[in-house]
């Protein structure tokens, strides 16, 4: 315990408070921004196991603000969640680092959650999220939202049965092009740090016990202009209707709603997913391509580029593949079919 002295230090943990934290297991659903930033700071603090699952590979475009990576990752092409562990594992190798390459779904999303203590938000998508609120109060399982665009963020911790969940302040998902993104609006590294260390604050009193230093509130955070608010959402929950903490139903851990296509945030970029999930043999894959395209491969993800084409696809073993040079959908959906089946 002595790498965690200064940490024991304080009143608000203690010895208690951190024998806690290494007895606690760890979701963070996405890996770049704000998930590692999550992801290295519950390490340092000795966590007990933190599993990682994130879709995506390092692009250099992520060096600005996802502070565990860096240009080897990006030489290598590594998906975030391996090159997310190999740094981990260096940090603090007493903490049980465990990776997936994985989209979060439906079909996935109850067995990443299983038996772990808490749920940390690292994605940059609502439906995601929608999912994640969905399996979280259906499990009974903390989860601590939060988003970061521009210069700014906020924050929401969720504790089932005793806070709003995230379908009591949004009932729907925001509709296409009425919030911002990092295409319209960039963001910042300070505010990222920012956000993510408020997210790990509300970790830290979940899973060293004290639940009850969560209020029910939305902290909105502008970096820039140097504001902070606390939007108080007891009465939300108070006025009783929600679809999912108060009808308990959940129409995205179900699939009733949800897309397997996504555009990805900043990228130029759309992640296309088979409708049902199974094994893809890479090696296989590398070799039937290569006659079309430049092919580059790895344990994890075949990288090709078709012949005189301006778009790059980059498959990984679950079928998944994020299509670079294209945010129109049709055209992702063709390219999947054409390169690599239906």
């Amino acid at each position: 315990m002595s790498r965690y002295r200064k940490q024991i230090l304080f009143d608000g943990l203690g010895e208690a408070g951190q024998s806690r934290l290494r007895e606690s297991r760890v979701l963070c659903v996405g890996c770049g921004a704000l998930g590692s930033v999550i992801a290295e700071s519950l390490v340092r603090a000795g966590v007990g196991m933190l599993r990682i699952a994130d879709r995506d590979f390092v692009d250099l475009s992520n060096l600005q603000r996802q502070v565990l990576y860096d240009e080897e990752d990006v030489a290598q092409r590594l998906p975030k969640a391996i090159a997310a562990a190999n740094k981990l594992r260096r940090i603090n190798s007493d903490v049980v680092i465990e990776p997936h390459v994985a989209d979060v779904t439906c079909q996935s999303v109850g067995e990443l959650c299983d038996g772990v203590n808490l749920i940390m938000d690292g994605t940059d998508n609502f439906e995601t999220r929608f999912l994640i609120n969905d399996a979280a109060i259906e499990a009974g399982i903390p989860w601590i939202h939060a988003g970061c665009v521009g210069a700014h963020g906020q924050v929401m911790a969720i504790v089932p049965g005793q806070t709003p969940c995230l379908r009591c302040l949004m009932p729907e998902m925001p509709g296409p092009g009425t919030s911002e993104t990092c295409d319209t609006a960039g963001v910042i590294g300070p505010a990222v740090q920012i956000v993510a260390s408020l997210q790990v604050v509300a970790a830290l009193k979940i899973l060293s016990g004290q639940t009850e230093l969560i209020r029910p509130e939305l902290t909105v955070i502008d970096v820039w202009d140097g504001t902070l608010r606390q939007l108080k959402l007891s009465g939300l929950q108070e006025a009783g209707g929600c679809q999912c903490c108060g009808r308990r139903e959940f129409p995205f851990l179900h699939g009733d709603e949800g897309s397997r296509s996504v555009v990805l945030c900043g990228r130029n970029s759309v992640q296309v997913a088979p409708s049902t999930s199974g094994k893809l043999s890479l090696f296989d894959l590398a070799n039937r391509l290569d006659p079309s395209g430049e092919v580059q491969a790895n344990p994890f993800l075949v990288r090709f580029r078709p012949d005189e084409s301006e778009h790059e696809l980059t498959i990984f073993a679950d079928g998944r593949a994020i299509i670079t040079g294209t945010e129109d959908l049709a055209e992702a959906k063709s390219l999947y079919a054409r390169y690599i089946g239906a």
